[in-house]
């Protein structure tokens, strides 16, 4: 490095630094102190000009840094282009430099230029040296930036090789094992914790998100600890209240409703119906979104259900909670949870009086910025009560709401969906990560009993469908009676439960929309029932239905009943006579009728504010 100019002026304005730099009178050094200093300051645009004006004017063996530096200010100013070009400029005066390499990468991923971004990376991780000090974090920051872009791309198995490579080199990195965690689950990788040098099981179990602990354990205190696990890492709850304790006194309450999933998901497959009607002389509906603008019809049929429709995607947390504090809103609806897109930062702000979660996370939210947890009384009994950090605001009926207006497409053949036309059809279109080792196997046990029978899964990934493949051998089970079926259109997807016999549920995770779409389209549900949220879904949905004798609570009385229904033709057609009358006239399906109760809950609440 060069040395410091100890007799060169202090405190040097823009004019008097830039003239400096043209003249060739300011070293590299006092170029990076003079240009840190106006970042800081937050004039980039004054720091980018000097860099630009010495790398013109000014040769040295170390002008890399200083190109490298520009890029940095440029790509956080939003000039992907420029910074591109500085980051090049780096590169082809010291191609070891590894900083510069691995910010081109997030530059080509910016740019959409995907081969391009991870090209970058594996570059870095084929010449970086684990065990030199300078290069290992730049290797551990690709190989993660590698994973989160294979996983985000659905390349489930290349994301995994690349989280494995880090946790190899450095053990503790609790956001990587969450995700490292997730991907084995989604991918059917059992047992989920396998063994890493450095790693406790412990540690796997701290690591492990929410979502994926529901799948992963039916012990409600884990899920809990799962919880609180993410809101002590990942949200900072010390801030401001904004929303005052007594509320606001509207003649009209104003309901919010926020979510990342207003788009072609299942929270606004089940809620849609809902916006629309509540009761416009008592209600005032806002919608606070930050979903993909995927065009489907479902989400214009969100928007045009809410009173007032808030984008929020390019507000931070603070900006979005002053913005549904401004609204004044009495009642807010979190949609969300901890699930992918959670925004609990925002929460944290209290920017309602009363803040509710519902059906996005099956599972408390650990969050103290949420008072109650809409459920009813299969779901979350009393003696559970005391594994939720909300308040459970019990419904009559059912908890979960539904759409009666969800289309169905004609029901195919089997032939066309590549089933034997005369074998007994269970099917579980759960995805997979909800599958587990102890209900697979259950689940070739009943093959084995049920001779010709075939079990139709959903195609989640082709990593997922090998392993289940090389299972069913292991249990003794042709994998040819596994049939693979590939995600499609909502209107197909519900005809597919035309064609099938029985549904077979998950266990600790439960199906939630797709055992509420098989039970609307008339197919049984097998399910099994636990201690937690996640795994009491379907039994609540039963319940309603008044089919309590598809709740089972072990494996083997799970098992016992699958074989006894696929023996019995008369029971599985008085099973689906039942369901076409609940469909009619039952509670299960009464969306005006649970909307009423909703709506008595939330003016109770907001009583009680008073």
């Amino acid at each position: 490095m060069p040395k410091k100019n100890q007799n060169a002026p202090a405190g040097l304005d823009f004019t008097q630094a830039t003239q400096q730099a043209w003249e060739g009178r300011l070293n590299l050094l006092q170029l990076l102190e003079i240009a840190g200093q106006f970042s800081a300051e937050g004039r980039n645009a004054l720091a980018a000009v000097l860099y630009q004006t010495w790398l013109k004017r000014n040769q040295t063996t170390h002008n890399h840094l200083a190109y490298f530096n520009l890029g940095v200010i440029l790509f956080s100013e939003g000039d992907l282009a420029g910074a591109k070009e500085a980051y090049s400029h780096a590169l082809g005066l010291a191609p070891q430099f590894l900083q510069p390499r691995f910010n081109l990468g997030l530059v080509y991923e910016r740019q959409g230029q995907h081969d391009a971004a991870t090209a970058q990376w594996l570059w870095i991780e084929a010449h970086a040296n684990p065990t030199d000090s300078e290069q290992r974090p730049l290797l551990l920051l690709a190989l993660n930036n590698l994973g989160r872009h294979y996983e985000e791309k659905s390349r489930y198995a290349e994301a995994l090789s690349a989280l494995t490579k880090s946790l190899r080199i450095e053990p503790n990195q609790p956001d990587v094992i969450h995700h490292w965690v997730f991907l084995r689950a989604k991918q059917c990788c059992w047992p989920v914790y396998q063994s890493i040098d450095g790693i406790s099981e412990q540690m796997f179990q701290q690591s492990t998100s929410a979502l994926a602990m529901i799948s992963l354990s039916e012990d409600p205190q884990a899920q809990l600890e799962a919880a609180r696990q993410y809101v002590s890492r990942k949200v900072q709850s010390q801030v401001p209240r904004l929303a005052p304790k007594h509320g606001y006194g509207h003649r009209k309450l104003r309901i919010g409703y926020c979510s990342s999933d207003f788009c072609l998901h299942p929270v606004a497959m089940l809620t849609v119906e809902l916006f629309e009607l509540h009761d416009r002389d008592q209600f005032e509906i806002y919608g606070f979104d930050w979903s993909r603008e995927d065009g489907s019809a479902l989400r214009q049929r969100v928007i045009k259900a809410m009173d007032h429709f808030e984008h929020i995607h390019a507000l931070s947390d603070e900006a979005a909670a002053q913005l549904i504090r401004q609204h004044e809103i009495d009642i807010l609806i979190d949609l969300q949870g901890q699930t992918l897109g959670a925004r609990a930062g925002m929460l944290a702000y209290r920017p309602a009086p009363i803040q509710i979660t519902y059906l996005g996370l099956p599972a408390t939210t650990g969050l103290p910025s949420i008072d109650y947890v809409i459920a009813d009384r299969f779901l979350i009994p009393e003696s559970a009560v005391a594994f939720y950090s909300e308040k459970p605001l019990y419904l009559p009926d059912v908890y979960q709401v539904s759409d009666r207006q969800r289309q169905s497409a004609p029901v195919p053949s089997r032939e066309s969906c590549g089933l034997p036309p005369d074998a007994f059809v269970f099917c579980s279109f759960n995805n997979n990560y909800k599958y587990t080792p102890e209900m697979f196997r259950t689940w070739m046990r009943i093959l084995g009993r049920v001779p010709g029978s075939v079990l139709w899964l959903l195609a989640d990934n082709p990593w997922a469908e090998a392993n289940l493949r090389q299972e069913a051998l292991a249990c003794g089970i042709d994998e040819q009676r596994l049939i693979f079926a590939s995600r499609t259109l909502p209107e197909q997807y519900l005809a597919r439960y035309g064609v099938a016999d029985l549904f077979l549920d998950c266990y600790p995770f439960n199906g939630g929309t797709t055992a509420n779409d098989a039970l609307w389209m008339g197919l049984p549900v097998l399910t099994r029932s636990g201690q937690t949220f996640a795994s009491r879904m379907a039994g609540a949905l039963l319940t309603a239905a008044g089919l309590d004798e598809l709740i089972t609570y072990d494996l083997a009385s799970y098992e016992e009943k699958a074989v006894a229904l696929a023996n019995s033709t008369r029971e599985c057609q008085r099973l689906r006579a039942h369901l076409q009358h609940t469909r009619e006239q039952g509670a299960l399906f009464d969306t005006p009728r649970l909307t009423r109760n909703l709506e008595k809950q939330f003016k109770t609440l907001h009583a009680e504010l008073a």
